[in-house]
Protein backbone atom coordinates (compact mmCIF):
# COMPACT_ATOMS: atom_id res chain seq x y z
CA UNK A 1 0.00 0.00 0.00
CA UNK A 2 2.74 2.36 0.64
CA UNK A 3 4.65 1.28 -2.33
CA UNK A 4 1.60 2.54 -4.20
CA UNK A 5 1.06 5.45 -2.43
CA UNK A 6 4.69 6.47 -3.47
CA UNK A 7 3.75 5.84 -6.70
CA UNK A 8 0.61 7.73 -7.00
CA UNK A 9 2.57 10.84 -5.55
CA UNK A 10 5.56 10.43 -7.90
CA UNK A 11 3.33 10.25 -10.72
CA UNK A 12 1.20 13.49 -9.62
CA UNK A 13 4.74 14.98 -8.96
CA UNK A 14 6.11 14.53 -12.67
CA UNK A 15 2.32 15.30 -13.58
CA UNK A 16 3.05 18.71 -12.17
CA UNK A 17 6.39 19.60 -13.62
CA UNK A 18 4.69 19.02 -16.86
CA UNK A 19 1.70 21.30 -16.19
CA UNK A 20 4.91 23.88 -14.83
CA UNK A 21 6.72 23.66 -17.93
CA UNK A 22 3.96 23.92 -19.80
CA UNK A 23 2.64 26.93 -18.49
CA UNK A 24 6.27 28.49 -18.45
CA UNK A 25 6.83 27.43 -22.32
CA UNK A 26 3.74 29.67 -22.87
CA UNK A 27 4.45 32.22 -21.26
CA UNK A 28 8.07 32.32 -23.04
CA UNK A 29 6.38 32.04 -26.22
CA UNK A 30 4.18 34.97 -25.68
CA UNK A 31 6.79 36.97 -24.38
CA UNK A 32 8.41 36.41 -27.76
CA UNK A 33 5.44 36.81 -30.38
CA UNK A 34 4.37 39.68 -28.03
CA UNK A 35 7.11 41.45 -28.58
CA UNK A 36 7.61 41.39 -32.18
CA UNK A 37 3.84 42.01 -32.88
CA UNK A 38 2.21 43.69 -30.03
CA UNK A 39 -0.14 42.20 -27.22
CA UNK A 40 -3.44 42.70 -29.69
CA UNK A 41 -2.04 41.23 -33.07
CA UNK A 42 -0.65 38.14 -31.37
CA UNK A 43 -2.61 34.67 -31.49
CA UNK A 44 -2.98 31.80 -29.26
CA UNK A 45 -2.66 29.78 -31.91
CA UNK A 46 1.18 31.20 -33.12
CA UNK A 47 1.74 30.98 -29.56
CA UNK A 48 0.88 28.00 -28.64
CA UNK A 49 3.17 26.79 -31.74
CA UNK A 50 5.70 28.39 -30.53
CA UNK A 51 5.35 26.52 -27.07
CA UNK A 52 4.54 23.47 -28.76
CA UNK A 53 2.07 23.38 -26.76
CA UNK A 54 -1.26 21.72 -27.71
CA UNK A 55 -4.39 24.68 -28.79
CA UNK A 56 -7.13 22.59 -27.21
CA UNK A 57 -5.30 22.18 -23.80
CA UNK A 58 -3.80 25.88 -23.61
CA UNK A 59 -6.82 27.01 -21.75
CA UNK A 60 -5.88 24.71 -18.57
CA UNK A 61 -3.31 27.02 -18.33
CA UNK A 62 -4.47 30.81 -19.21
CA UNK A 63 -8.45 31.57 -18.81
CA UNK A 64 -7.29 33.96 -21.94
CA UNK A 65 -5.14 35.51 -23.89
CA UNK A 66 -5.56 38.72 -21.64
CA UNK A 67 -4.56 36.53 -18.57
CA UNK A 68 -1.22 35.44 -20.68
CA UNK A 69 -0.50 38.74 -20.89
CA UNK A 70 -0.35 39.83 -17.68
CA UNK A 71 2.12 37.00 -16.70
CA UNK A 72 4.02 38.11 -19.42
CA UNK A 73 4.38 41.72 -19.21
CA UNK A 74 5.29 40.82 -15.29
CA UNK A 75 8.33 38.42 -17.42
CA UNK A 76 8.66 41.72 -18.89
CA UNK A 77 9.29 43.87 -15.99
CA UNK A 78 11.46 41.28 -14.32
CA UNK A 79 13.83 41.02 -17.01
CA UNK A 80 14.04 44.57 -17.44
CA UNK A 81 14.70 45.07 -13.77
CA UNK A 82 17.21 42.33 -13.98
CA UNK A 83 18.36 43.96 -17.20
CA UNK A 84 18.92 47.39 -15.35
CA UNK A 85 20.65 45.85 -12.59
CA UNK A 86 23.51 44.52 -14.33
CA UNK A 87 24.42 48.27 -15.43
CA UNK A 88 23.68 49.88 -12.45
CA UNK A 89 26.00 47.55 -10.57
CA UNK A 90 28.88 49.76 -11.63
CA UNK A 91 27.36 52.76 -10.75
CA UNK A 92 29.64 54.08 -7.35
CA UNK A 93 26.73 56.51 -6.71
CA UNK A 94 23.52 55.37 -4.97
CA UNK A 95 21.61 58.30 -6.45
CA UNK A 96 22.46 57.58 -10.00
CA UNK A 97 20.78 53.75 -9.24
CA UNK A 98 17.20 54.75 -9.33
CA UNK A 99 17.43 57.71 -11.63
CA UNK A 100 18.61 55.72 -14.55
CA UNK A 101 16.40 53.07 -13.52
CA UNK A 102 12.88 54.83 -13.86
CA UNK A 103 14.12 56.58 -16.80
CA UNK A 104 14.16 53.27 -19.05
CA UNK A 105 10.86 52.07 -17.64
CA UNK A 106 9.27 55.32 -19.16
CA UNK A 107 11.67 54.30 -21.98
CA UNK A 108 10.53 50.87 -22.23
CA UNK A 109 6.97 52.13 -21.72
CA UNK A 110 6.98 54.36 -24.41
CA UNK A 111 8.52 52.21 -27.06
CA UNK A 112 7.49 48.45 -26.47
CA UNK A 113 4.61 47.08 -28.03
CA UNK A 114 3.61 45.07 -24.57
CA UNK A 115 4.00 47.83 -22.34
CA UNK A 116 1.57 49.81 -24.57
CA UNK A 117 -0.83 47.26 -24.07
CA UNK A 118 -1.48 48.20 -20.91
CA UNK A 119 -1.05 51.74 -20.14
CA UNK A 120 -5.02 52.39 -20.08
CA UNK A 121 -5.17 50.18 -17.52
CA UNK A 122 -3.58 52.33 -15.26
CA UNK A 123 -4.29 50.88 -11.94
CA UNK A 124 -3.28 47.06 -13.33
CA UNK A 125 0.08 48.09 -14.80
CA UNK A 126 0.94 50.56 -12.10
CA UNK A 127 0.02 47.64 -9.78
CA UNK A 128 2.05 44.91 -11.44
CA UNK A 129 5.01 47.69 -11.67
CA UNK A 130 5.14 47.77 -7.35
CA UNK A 131 5.15 44.41 -6.81
CA UNK A 132 7.34 43.83 -9.63
CA UNK A 133 9.50 45.84 -10.22
CA UNK A 134 9.37 47.08 -6.15
CA UNK A 135 11.74 44.60 -4.54
CA UNK A 136 14.90 46.70 -6.73
CA UNK A 137 13.32 50.38 -6.81
CA UNK A 138 12.43 50.59 -2.78
CA UNK A 139 16.20 48.64 -2.48
CA UNK A 140 17.73 51.51 -4.69
CA UNK A 141 15.92 54.09 -2.74
CA UNK A 142 16.78 52.78 0.60
CA UNK A 143 20.53 52.74 -0.56
CA UNK A 144 20.25 56.23 -1.74
CA UNK A 145 18.89 57.21 1.49
CA UNK A 146 21.76 55.73 3.24
CA UNK A 147 24.11 57.22 1.43
CA UNK A 148 22.64 60.57 2.39
CA UNK A 149 21.50 61.40 -2.00
CA UNK A 150 17.36 60.69 -0.83
CA UNK A 151 15.32 62.40 2.03
CA UNK A 152 12.19 60.44 1.89
CA UNK A 153 10.86 58.43 5.06
CA UNK A 154 8.73 55.80 3.12
CA UNK A 155 10.57 54.67 0.29
CA UNK A 156 8.05 52.15 -0.30
CA UNK A 157 5.37 54.92 -0.45
CA UNK A 158 7.10 56.62 -3.17
CA UNK A 159 7.87 53.74 -5.39
CA UNK A 160 3.93 53.28 -4.83
CA UNK A 161 3.38 56.97 -5.86
CA UNK A 162 6.34 56.64 -9.07
CA UNK A 163 4.48 53.91 -10.52
CA UNK A 164 1.53 55.83 -11.42
CA UNK A 165 3.05 58.94 -12.62
CA UNK A 166 5.31 56.64 -14.79
CA UNK A 167 2.32 55.25 -16.19
CA UNK A 168 0.48 58.82 -16.47
CA UNK A 169 3.68 60.06 -18.07
CA UNK A 170 4.09 57.41 -20.39
CA UNK A 171 0.43 57.27 -21.64
CA UNK A 172 0.64 60.80 -21.93
CA UNK A 173 4.08 60.43 -25.01
CA UNK A 174 1.61 57.78 -26.94
CA UNK A 175 -0.85 59.56 -27.36
CA UNK A 176 1.29 62.41 -28.40
CA UNK A 177 0.22 64.64 -25.91
CA UNK A 178 3.92 64.83 -24.09
CA UNK A 179 6.83 64.78 -26.34
CA UNK A 180 9.50 62.24 -25.09
CA UNK A 181 11.81 64.85 -25.05
CA UNK A 182 10.06 65.52 -21.62
CA UNK A 183 11.81 62.48 -20.32
CA UNK A 184 14.54 64.20 -18.39
CA UNK A 185 12.10 66.94 -16.87
CA UNK A 186 9.81 63.48 -15.83
CA UNK A 187 12.90 61.75 -14.12
CA UNK A 188 13.61 65.32 -12.13
CA UNK A 189 9.91 65.36 -10.96
CA UNK A 190 10.58 62.17 -10.11
CA UNK A 191 13.82 62.24 -7.82
CA UNK A 192 11.66 65.15 -6.28
CA UNK A 193 9.49 62.57 -4.66
CA UNK A 194 12.45 61.02 -3.10
CA UNK A 195 13.70 64.13 -1.48
CA UNK A 196 16.06 65.08 -4.88
CA UNK A 197 16.26 68.83 -4.80
CA UNK A 198 15.91 70.03 -8.37
CA UNK A 199 19.59 71.33 -8.94
CA UNK A 200 20.86 67.68 -7.96
CA UNK A 201 17.77 65.93 -9.55
CA UNK A 202 18.78 67.52 -13.09
CA UNK A 203 22.79 66.69 -12.86
CA UNK A 204 21.20 62.97 -12.55
CA UNK A 205 19.10 63.34 -15.03
CA UNK A 206 21.95 64.54 -17.48
CA UNK A 207 24.48 62.00 -17.20
CA UNK A 208 25.76 59.62 -19.31
CA UNK A 209 22.63 56.58 -19.56
CA UNK A 210 24.54 53.44 -20.47
CA UNK A 211 22.78 51.19 -23.21
CA UNK A 212 20.94 48.22 -21.38
CA UNK A 213 22.23 44.39 -22.58
CA UNK A 214 19.57 42.86 -24.80
CA UNK A 215 17.19 40.74 -23.64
Amino acid sequence: MDRLMRTVQNVESRSDRRKRRNRQALIDAGYEVMAKKGIDAATMSEICELADVGLGTVYNYFASKDELAMYVMEQVMERLAQRIEAVTNNFTDPGQVYAFGIRNVMKAATTDQRWRWLLRRSEVIAGAMYRVMGPYAIRDIRQAVAAGRYHTEDPALAWRQATHAIVGFSLAVCDKDILPGKMDEAVVNLLGMVGVSRAEAWDLAKRPCPELPGE
